[in-house]
C-alpha cells in the first residue's frame, strides 16, 4: 500500500518496500539493529510495547480455549534433539517411501537438524558432558514433561502454551521480524485422548488465528501445506499467509496436527476409563514476531507507520497547544487523558518542549491512530481537533470525549481492513491459462509482485511441474474451496480444490 513518492524525513517511498520496511522499523524505533550479532536485532520500548499487545491478545485466546501458560527452559540435552531427530527423519523417510512409519530401521534414518541449532559446550571453563542447545522449539522438553503428567484419561486434555525467544542459526539474510535468529515465539502444545479431540483442537487453532488477524487488520491465506512442504513430524499442517506489498507471501501462524507419532516416540500414554493403555493424540499451534512484520508491511505508508488500534502502545496522542499561555490547557489535557485512560483507551500526553510540527511529524512516523489537539480556543468552544492517522479530522465535544474516541478508533481498524482486503485483492491473481482447457500456460505471462489463484488437484510431480513452469511456490489446498469445479492447471481434471502459487519469505 503506498505508491510511488519522495522520501520523508528519510523514509524511502513505501514502493520501494525492499528499502522502505527496514528503514521504518529503525525510524519508528521498533527495533535497533546495531547489535553486534547479525540477526537478533534490540527491542526499543515502542516496538516491545506493540509486541506485548500482541501477546495480549493471543493470551486472550489462550484463556478463552482453556490453555495453561507455561515457561519451560531454554537449555535442552543433546539426547533429546537425538531423539527428536530419528523421530522426524523416521517419520519424512516413510513419507517419501510410502509406508508406515513403523516399518523403517533407525539405520536407514538420515541425520537431523543438529545444524540448525546453537549449542553450549562449556560451563565456565569445563566443557560439559552432554552438549546442550538452545530451543528452537519445545517439542521436545514439553513432551518429556508431558509423559511425566499425564496418567489416566482425567488428565486430558491437555491444553499449554508459553510465550519464550527461540533460536535457531539463521544462514539466509536476516530482516527484522520477518527472518531473525533470535525469535520472539508463541507456542501452544495440546494433548488428546484421541484423534477427534485433536482434529477438533485444529479447528479452534483456526478460529483463534481468525481473531487474532481481525484484531490486526489482516487478510490472510489459509492453506493445507502440500505434503513436502509439511513439518515432517507432522501429519499434517495448516498455515495463515499474509501477502505483503512486493507480492511476497509471509507465514504468520501454523497449527500441525501429530496425531499419535510423537507420542509413541516420547511414551506419551494414558488409561483408558476401560483400563486399556492407549497412545495420546497432539497438536502444535505457532505464531512469531512475524506477526507485527506484516502490520508493518501491509498497514504502513510514505510517512510511516499506521498501527492497528488494538497494537497500538499509544492510541490517542494528546497535544496541548499554546498551554504556556494559558493554564487551562494543560488542566484540560490532564482531565481529559484521566477520563479516555478511565475507558481502557491507551493515552499519552504529548508535552515535549519542541515545535508542534515535530510532534505531529514524530507520531505520524509511529502510526499512533489518533491525535488529539487542545488549546485555549478549543476549550472555550468545547471541542478539541482530532485526527486520523487513516486520514481525516474533525472537531469533536469535550464533553463526553471518551464515547467518541472508542468510536473513532473502530472506524480507524475497519477503514484499514478494507485498505488491506481491496490492497490483498489487488495482488491476487488468476493464474494465466490456455483458454482452450483450463491448463497453466507458459512462464512468461507470470508477472513478479503476484500471488496466483489457480485450480489445482494434482500429484507431487504435478506440483513439481507446476512450480517449474511459474518459478513460484505452492502454498497448499485453501480452507475456502472455488465456488464452481475448474480445471486442474496441470491435468485438466475437473475440482474445486483452490490453491495459490508465490514467491515466500
Amino acid at each position: 500500500m503506498g505508491g510511488p513518492g519522495k522520501a520523508k524525513r528519510g523514509i524511502p517511498p513505501k514502493s520501494d518496500f525492499n528499502s522502505w520496511y527496514p528503514s521504518i522499523v529503525e525510524i519508528a524505533e521498533l527495533v535497533d539493529k546495531r547489535y553486534p550479532i547479525k540477526g537478533m536485532d534490540v527491542w526499543m520500548p515502542y516496538g516491545l510495547r506493540s509486541m506485548n499487545l500482541i501477546d495480549q491478545l493471543a493470551r486472550r485466546e489462550m484463556a478463552r480455549t482453556g490453555h495453561d501458560e507455561f515457561s519451560f527452559p531454554l537449555l535442552v540435552p543433546e539426547e533429546l534433539l537425538d531423539k527428536e531427530n530419528r523421530l522426524v527423519s523416521r517419520l519424512k523417510a516413510a513419507r517419501e517411501a510410502g509406508i508406515d512409519p513403523s516399518e523403517m530401521r533407525d539405520e536407514e534414518e538420515p541425520s537431523g537438524f543438529k545444524k540448525e541449532v546453537y549449542w553450549v559446550t562449556h560451563g565456565g571453563e569445563n566443557k560439559l558432558d552432554a552438549p546442550m542447545f538452545l530451543r528452537p522449539t519445545s517439542e521436545t522438553p514439553m513432551y518429556t514433561m508431558f509423559s511425566l503428567w499425564v496418567r489416566s484419561h482425567a488428565d486430558l486434555p491437555l491444553k499449554t502454551f508459553q510465550i519464550v525467544n527461540t533460536f535457531r542459526y539463521e544462514t539466509k539474510q536476516t530482516r527484522s521480524f520477518i527472518r531473525v535468529r533470535e525469535i520472539h515465539f508463541f507456542e501452544a502444545h495440546t494433548v488428546h485422548r484421541d484423534k477427534q479431540g485433536a482434529d477438533e483442537q485444529i479447528e479452534e487453532d483456526a478460529e483463534m488465528v481468525r481473531r487474532i488477524l481481525h484484531d490486526l487488520c489482516l487478510p490472510s491465506i489459509v492453506s493445507k501445506r502440500p505434503v513436502w512442504d509439511t513439518f515432517p513430524g507432522a501429519w499434517y499442517t495448516k498455515a495463515a499467509d499474509v501477502v505483503m506489498p512486493n507480492g511476497r507471501t509471509l507465514q504468520v501462524a501454523t497449527y500441525h496436527h501429530y496425531r499419535d507419532q510423537w507420542a509413541e516416540a516420547f511414551d506419551l500414554s494414558y488409561e483408558d476409563s476401560d483400563g486399556s493403555s492407549k497412545m495420546c493424540h497432539q497438536t502444535t499451534f505457532g505464531m512469531s514476531e512475524r506477526l507485527l512484520g506484516a502490520v508493518v508491511g501491509m498497514h504502513g505508508d510514505d510517512n510511516g507507520l499506521i498501527m492497528p488500534p488494538a497494537i497500538a502502545p499509544y492510541q490517542v496522542i494528546l497535544m496541548p497547544i499554546a498551554a504556556h499561555s494559558d493554564d487551562r490547557v494543560t488542566t484540560a489535557v490532564e482531565q481529559i487523558s484521566n477520563q479516555l485512560t478511565s475507558a481502557g483507551i491507551r493515552t499519552k500526553i504529548e508535552d515535549r518542549a519542541v515545535s508542534p510540527g515535530v510532534k505531529h511529524y514524530d507520531w505520524e512516523i509511529r502510526g499512533a491512530p489518533i491525535r488529539v489537539e487542545v488549546g485555549p480556543r478549543d476549550i472555550s468552544s468545547g471541542k478539541c481537533v482530532v485526527t486520523l492517522r487513516t486520514g481525516g479530522k474533525s472537531d469533536e465535544s469535550i464533553e463526553g470525549i471518551s464515547h467518541n474516541i472508542a468510536k473513532l478508533l473502530d472506524s480507524v481498524s475497519g477503514t484499514l481492513r478494507k485498505r488491506a482486503q481491496k490492497f490483498y485483492e489487488s495482488l491476487v491473481h488468476p493464474l494465466p491459462v490456455d483458454p482452450s482447457d483450463g491448463r497453466a500456460i507458459s512462464s512468461d505471462e507470470i508477472e513478479d509482485g503476484v500471488v496466483y489463484e489457480l485450480a489445482f488437484d494434482g500429484n507431487d510431480s504435478d506440483a513439481e511441474a507446476l512450480e517449474h513452469l511459474t518459478g513460484l511456490t505452492l502454498l497448499g489446498e485453501c480452507d475456502e474451496p472455488l465456488t464452481q469445479e475448474a480445471p486442474c492447471a496441470i491435468s485438466g481434471k475437473l475440482t474445486t480444490k483452490r490453491q495459490h502459487v508465490a514467491r515466500m519469505y
